[in-house]
């Protein structure tokens, strides 16, 4: 019936039985999104120059040892160099919170000695992200005036 030569072609196939995981998905994306140019998102990567490191390119087995297996559902690869490449040294795991403070069209905002990104900096303060945003840019006030003017309280009479 064929069962045993497929048993031994599987077993002589299978380089590390993971092909199934969310890890070896996530190498597997990473993988065509820098290398790939049919990719949709080869134009945010590869043509950037955002690359793969030769190790991880080559082996998933090495990109999962230097990784380790994603330590939560949700998680996945953070570059701490959004202009560098994927690499053991710039990469780790990450919440989409934390994907979205890292990104290209963020604007940081540096206050009495303090970086962040106006989302975390709206967060840091307790007004809505829009309104920082518009005091800054669209209304043109000073850093210090938009993170430190309280909100405006409406009153009902």
């Amino acid at each position: 019936c064929g069962c045993v030569r497929r048993a031994v072609l599987g077993a002589s196939r299978r380089t590390h039985g993971r092909w199934r995981t969310p890890e070896y998905a996530i190498w597997c994306a990473m993988n065509s999104r820098c290398h790939s140019p049919k990719s949709p998102a080869y134009r945010y990567y590869g043509r950037r120059g955002i690359r793969v490191c030769d190790r991880w390119r080559k082996s998933f087995a090495a990109f999962l040892e230097d990784m380790g297996q994603r330590p939560a559902k949700g998680l996945s690869v953070e570059r701490s160099d959004n202009d560098g490449g994927y690499n053991p040294g710039n990469c780790c795991w990450a919440d989409h919170r934390k994907q979205m403070q890292n990104t290209r069209r963020n604007h940081f905002i540096t206050f009495q000695g303090e970086t962040l990104c106006v989302t975390e900096w709206a967060r840091h303060i307790g007004i809505p992200a829009p309104t920082l945003f518009n005091r800054l840019h669209r209304n043109g006030w000073s850093t210090k005036r938009a993170l430190t003017t309280p909100l405006k309280t409406k009153t009902i009479a």
